[in-house]
C-alpha cells in the first residue's frame, strides 16, 4: 500500500512540474510572442494570431512617439496601422531603442521594424530588408552661436552627441575616429544633453536633426548632408520570406494611391512643410 501511495505521490509531482513549465511560456499567438521554430513567426501565422508585432520609436516625434493619451503616432505608426488593416489583424507596437532593432527581430520580440531604419550593407547581413519609403541622409546640429559646419571644425576635446546603433556613430567611428563621441540610448537623453550643453553639435538622421532646430529656439542644422544618401526601409527577420514578399507587395501597392504622401501631409507637414515633401517620400520602393 506504501509502495503505491508513493508511485501516484510521483506522478502527481510530475504533473504539476509539467504544468507549472507550461505556464511559464507564451504561445505564438500572445502580443510580445513570435519566434517560431525558425526564429520568426511566417505571415500565415500572424494572420492566424490576429496580431502582428512591430517595433517602433516611442520618443522620435514625427516619427514614432507616444502622445498625451499614451497613444502611437508619427510617419512610422501611420503605416504600421495601415500594415495591420491589410493584413487584417491588431498591431501590437513594440517600443525600441535604435541599438536594440536588430536584437528584437533576431529574438522574436517584433514581427517587423519600422523604427526609422536606415538601410545599410552591414545591416543588410543580419535583417532582410523590404523596399524602402523614405529617403534619408546624415546631418548636424548645434547651437546658434556656435554653428557647426564642417567637421573639420570640431577640436580635439569636443565631444558630438550620438545616439548608440546608428548610422551617424557608425559613420563618425569609420570615417572621423578622432572625434569623440557622447553616446546616449534614446533620443530624448540625446536632445537633452544637447540643450544642456554637454556637446558641441549631435549628429544623427538629417530629418531628425531638421525636425529638432525646427520645433528648438537656438539651433542650426549647419551640415544638413554627411556621407551618402541613404533610405529608410521595414526589415524583418533573416530568412522570413513571406512576409517579406507580403510587404514588398503593400509597399508597391500604396505606392499606386500615393499613400506615403497622405502619410508625410498627415504626419510631418507640420514638422518640415511642403518645400520637403517630395524630397524625402519614397513611393512604391521606388527610390
Amino acid at each position: 500500500m506504501k509502495k503505491v501511495n508513493k508511485f501516484l505521490a510521483l506522478l502527481l509531482i510530475g504533473a504539476l512540474t509539467l504544468g507549472v513549465l507550461a505556464g511559464c511560456g507564451k504561445s505564438a499567438n500572445e502580443p510580445g510572442s513570435t519566434a517560431g521554430d525558425d526564429g520568426f513567426r511566417t505571415l500565415d501565422e500572424i494572420k492566424e494570431s490576429g496580431v502582428i508585432n512591430i517595433g517602433v520609436f516611442s520618443d522620435k516625434s514625427p516619427f514614432g512617439y507616444v502622445d498625451e493619451n499614451g497613444d502611437y503616432q508619427g510617419y512610422d505608426v501611420y503605416f504600421a496601422n495601415r500594415i495591420g488593416e491589410d493584413l487584417g489583424v491588431e498591431v501590437n507596437f513594440v517600443s525600441t531603442e535604435a541599438a536594440s532593432r536588430i536584437e528584437y527581430l533576431q529574438t522574436g520580440k517584433v514581427d517587423i521594424i519600422l523604427a526609422n531604419f536606415t538601410v545599410t550593407e552591414e545591416r543588410a547581413e543580419e535583417v532582410d530588408f523590404a523596399l524602402p519609403y523614405m529617403n534619408v541622409a546624415l546631418g548636424v546640429v548645434s547651437p546658434d552661436d556656435a554653428v557647426v559646419t564642417s567637421l573639420d571644425e570640431i577640436g580635439p576635446e569636443d565631444e558630438v552627441i550620438v545616439i548608440s546603433g546608428t548610422t551617424a556613430e557608425t559613420y563618425l567611428e569609420k570615417n572621423n575616429p578622432d572625434i569623440k563621441l557622447q553616446k546616449y540610448d534614446a533620443y530624448a537623453e540625446a536632445k537633452t544633453a544637447l540643450e544642456n550643453g554637454n556637446g558641441v553639435a549631435w549628429a544623427n538622421d538629417n530629418t531628425e536633426v531638421i525636425a529638432f532646430a525646427l520645433q528648438t529656439p537656438g539651433f542650426t542644422v549647419g551640415i544638413p548632408s554627411l556621407g551618402s544618401a541613404d533610405t529608410i526601409a521595414p526589415a524583418v527577420t533573416k530568412g522570413n520570406t513571406t512576409l517579406l514578399d507580403w510587404l514588398n507587395d503593400e509597399i508597391v501597392a500604396l505606392g499606386e494611391e500615393e499613400f506615403f504622401h497622405t502619410d508625410y501631409e498627415a504626419t510631418l507637414l507640420d514638422t518640415y512643410g511642403a518645400d520637403y515633401e517630395d524630397t524625402l517620400v519614397v513611393e512604391g520602393g521606388a527610390a
